[in-house]
C-alpha cells in the first residue's frame, strides 16, 4: 500500500474540482443553480430509497450528479436529501465531494455490514474508527493516519447508546475494496485488529471528512455473517428502513443546528 500510494503530495490541490463537474453537468442537462438539502443520506443498500419513493419522496431537481439520483424525503419533521446503492468507498466518496459542494451540511451513511464481533448485541453499530483496507483514502489521508469520525461530533451523539427505542452502541469497522476476497485469514487479522464490522464505505468517508472539514457519521446496519449460515441478511421490517430512518432521525435531532 505504502508504494501504492507514496508521493501523494497531499497538500497540493487537485485540478479536477467537483463544483466544476457540477457546473458543466448543469449547462448539459439544462439544471438551475439551487441547493440540496442541508442533511444527506448514503443508502449503499437502496431499501430507504425504495420505501421512500413509496411514501414522500421526490427526484430533486437541484442534483446535477452524472451518476445518481437524488430524492427529497421527509421523515416525522425531517427534511433530507438521499442516495441509493451508493455501495463502494471511490463511489461513496465521489458522491460526498458534490454533495457538500451542492448544499449539504451533514452526510450520515447507513450500510449494511458483516458482523465480526459476536459479542455485539445491537442491529447498529455507530462506526467510530476504521481499518483502511481500500484505495480511496490513501488519496486523502497518509497511511500513518486514522480514518474516525470526529471526536466533537461523536461527544455529541453520546445519547445514542441510552436511547431505548435504538439498538446501536459504537464500534470499529473494517472498510474493504473486495468483499469476495474476505479470506478466513483477512477476516482473522481484522478481528485481532478490533474489527466489530467489515464494510465498503466508511473508511474513504471519514478521510474525506477529516481532510476537507466535513460532517460525515458512518453507520452500520449489521445485517449478515458473510453468508456463511442459512437466512443471513435479514434486516427486519420494510428491509430495515424504519429502524434505519429511526436512527437517522435521532442523530440529527443531537446535532447543533445545521
Amino acid at each position: 500500500m505504502a508504494h501504492l500510494f507514496h508521493n501523494k503530495n497531499y497538500d497540493e490541490r487537485s485540478v479536477f474540482l467537483p463544483e466544476n463537474l457540477l457546473r458543466e453537468a448543469r449547462r448539459q442537462k439544462n439544471i438551475k443553480e439551487c441547493n440540496i438539502p442541508k442533511i444527506c443520506i448514503l443508502d449503499p443498500d437502496g431499501d430507504i430509497v425504495r420505501y421512500l419513493k413509496n411514501h414522500s419522496a421526490k427526484i430533486s431537481s437541484c442534483w446535477a450528479c452524472y451518476h445518481s439520483e437524488l430524492y427529497n424525503a421527509n421523515y416525522r419533521d425531517l427534511e433530507f436529501g438521499i442516495i441509493g446503492c451508493a455501495v463502494g468507498a471511490s463511489y461513496a466518496v465521489l458522491l460526498a465531494e458534490q454533495l457538500f459542494v451542492s448544499g449539504c451540511e451533514l452526510l450520515i451513511s447507513v450500510t449494511s455490514a458483516g458482523k465480526l464481533n459476536p459479542e455485539l448485541k445491537s442491529d447498529y453499530i455507530l462506526i467510530n474508527e476504521t481499518i483502511r483496507d481500500e484505495g480511496t483514502s490513501y488519496h486523502y489521508l497518509p497511511e500513518e493516519d486514522t480514518a474516525h469520525i470526529d471526536h466533537g461530533l461523536l461527544d455529541q451523539l453520546r445519547p445514542l447508546w441510552s436511547n431505548p427505542v435504538l439498538s446501536v452502541q459504537l464500534g470499529k469497522s473494517w472498510t474493504t475494496d473486495a468483499p469476495y476476497r474476505e479470506t478466513r485469514s483477512s477476516i482473522n487479522k481484522a478481528k485481532h485488529l478490533g474489527a466489530d464490522s467489515v464494510e465498503m464505505e466508511a473508511s474513504a468517508l471519514y478521510a474525506f471528512a477529516k481532510v476537507k472539514c466535513r460532517r460525515v457519521i458512518c453507520f452500520a446496519h449489521l445485517t449478515n455473517s458473510m453468508a456463511q449460515q442459512s437466512v443471513d441478511f435479514e434486516k427486519g421490517a420494510e428491509n430495515g428502513s424504519l429502524a434505519s430512518l429511526e436512527l437517522i432521525y435521532a442523530t440529527t435531532k443531537l446535532l447543533s443546528p445545521l
